[in-house]
C-alpha cells in the first residue's frame, strides 16, 4: 500500500464536476484579477466566519502583513506571537520592520497566554496566536490579556478554517483572522491564496486599499500598499469547496478519532490533547513519538509518507539568527518527537488503519 500525506489527485476528482464548469465561467468572462467571484467568495466566507468583512489576497503570509500594517504596527514595534508555526508567521512581522517576541507554547502547541504578558513592553502593540494544527488557541484569555493591554489581536487561522472556541469560529475574536488557501489547507486552492477576515468597518476598508497598491479610486493612492490580489479563477475553486468544509472537517475528525482508538496502548506514542470546548479541525493529526525518525523511516519503507511540522523552530532558524541563543524550553522538546500522520477527507479509514498496524507493529519490534 502507498499512502501519500496529501492526495491532490483524489482532492481534484471529487470536485471536478463543479470546479470545471466554474474555471471556465472565469476564463470566458475575461475577467481575472478581483471581480466579481473574488466578492462572491468574500460574502460567503464572511458569512461562514459570522464577521462583517473578508479581504481576498494573495496568500497568508500577506495577510498577516497586511493587517498588521492597517492597525498601524510599523519598524521598531513588537508583536507577541509563538515559534511553533509556518516561518511566515514572523516573517510578515519582519517584513514591516517590527520585531517578533517569541513566547512558550502550551500543551496544546498554542502560544501560552502566561507566557505573554511576561513579555509585553511599552513597545508591544499586538498579539499574533496560531491556531496550530487545527484546534483553536485559548482566546479567552488572549482576548483578556489584549484587553487589559490596550493591544490587538491578529489570528492565524491559516490551519483551522472551520475551527472553533466555545461555539464561535477562528478568524473572528481578534480585530482580524488571517487565512491561507494554500492547497494543503482545509479550505485550499490550486495554488497561492489568502483572506483577512473583519468586522471592522474602518479597517476592512483600508485592508481592501492596501491589498491592491493603497489604491482606493483607479490611479488615486491614499494609503500605502502593497500587490496582494485574489484572483478570480482561486476564488471560484474556493466557493465551491467552501461548500463542502464542514462535511470535510468530519471526515479528519472521523479519522483522528480512529487514530485514538487505534494507537491508545501504544505507550510509546502520545496522542494529541483536545482543549476543552473547541471544535478541532484537524488539519494536521500530530503525535508525539520515541524514536521518532526510527519511525518515520520504518513507516516510509511501508509506502506511508508523514512529515514535521515544524521540526526547526522559528526562532531557531538561521535566517532569524539574531534569536537563536532564546530558549523555549517546552516547545524545543516538544519538536524533537513531534510526528504528523496523514489526515484528510481523501484518506480512507481503511489507510488509516493500515497506518496504526504499521506503528503498533513498529513498537513491537523494538521490544
Amino acid at each position: 500500500m502507498v499512502i501519500p500525506f496529501n492526495n491532490f489527485n483524489k482532492e481534484y476528482h471529487a470536485h471536478k464536476k463543479e470546479i470545471l464548469p466554474a474555471i471556465s465561467k472565469v476564463l470566458e468572462s475575461g475577467y481575472f484579477i478581483l471581480g466579481k467571484e473574488v466578492e462572491d467568495f468574500e460574502k460567503a466566507f464572511a458569512k461562514y466566519l459570522e464577521t462583517k468583512h473578508v479581504i481576498g489576497v494573495a496568500n497568508g503570509m500577506e495577510a498577516i502583513q497586511i493587517a498588521l500594517m492597517a492597525i498601524g504596527v510599523k519598524r521598531g514595534d513588537e508583536v507577541i506571537t509563538t515559534s511553533l508555526s509556518a516561518c511566515a508567521t514572523a516573517l510578515a512581522i519582519k517584513i514591516i520592520g517590527a520585531k517578533p517576541i517569541f513566547v512558550d507554547i502550551d500543551q496544546y502547541y498554542h502560544i501560552d497566554p502566561k507566557e505573554i504578558e511576561r513579555k509585553i513592553t511599552k513597545k508591544t502593540k499586538a498579539i499574533i496566536p496560531v491556531h496550530i494544527y487545527g484546534q483553536a488557541a485559548n482566546m479567552s484569555k488572549i482576548m483578556a490579556i489584549a484587553k487589559k493591554h490596550n493591544l490587538q489581536v491578529i489570528e492565524d487561522c491559516a490551519q483551522a478554517h472551520g475551527a472553533k472556541f466555545k461555539n464561535k469560529k477562528v478568524g473572528s475574536f481578534g480585530i482580524a483572522g488571517c487565512f491561507s488557501f494554500y492547497p494543503t489547507k482545509n479550505l485550499g486552492t490550486y495554488g497561492d491564496g489568502g483572506a483577512i477576515a473583519t468586522s471592522n468597518v474602518e479597517l476592512a476598508n483600508r485592508m481592501r486599499m492596501m491589498r491592491n497598491y493603497g489604491q482606493e479610486n483607479r490611479y488615486e493612492h491614499p494609503v500605502i500598499g502593497i500587490n496582494s490580489r485574489l484572483d478570480a479563477i482561486h476564488a471560484t475553486i474556493l466557493s465551491t469547496k467552501l461548500k463542502k468544509l464542514d462535511i470535510n472537517n468530519k471526515k479528519r475528525a472521523s479519522l483522528a478519532k480512529l487514530y485514538r482508538k487505534e494507537l491508545q496502548s501504544v505507550k510509546q506514542i502520545k496522542l494529541p490533547i483536545e482543549r476543552k470546548g473547541v471544535a478541532h479541525v484537524y488539519h494536521l493529526f500530530v503525535v508525539e513519538a520515541k524514536k521518532r525518525e526510527e519511525l518515520q523511516r520504518y513507516l516510509g519503507k511501508k509506502g506511508v509518507a508523514t512529515l514535521i511540522h515544524y521540526p526547526i523552530p522559528i526562532h531557531k532558524q538561521r535566517s532569524f539568527r539574531e534569536f537563536n541563543s532564546l530558549h523555549l524550553p517546552r516547545l524545543e522538546e516538544r519538536t524533537k518527537k513531534i510526528l504528523s500522520l496523514p489526515c484528510h477527507p481523501y484518506l480512507s479509514l481503511n489507510e488509516a488503519r493500515f497506518i496504526s498496524k504499521q506503528i503498533r507493529q513498529f513498537y513491537s519490534l523494538e521490544r
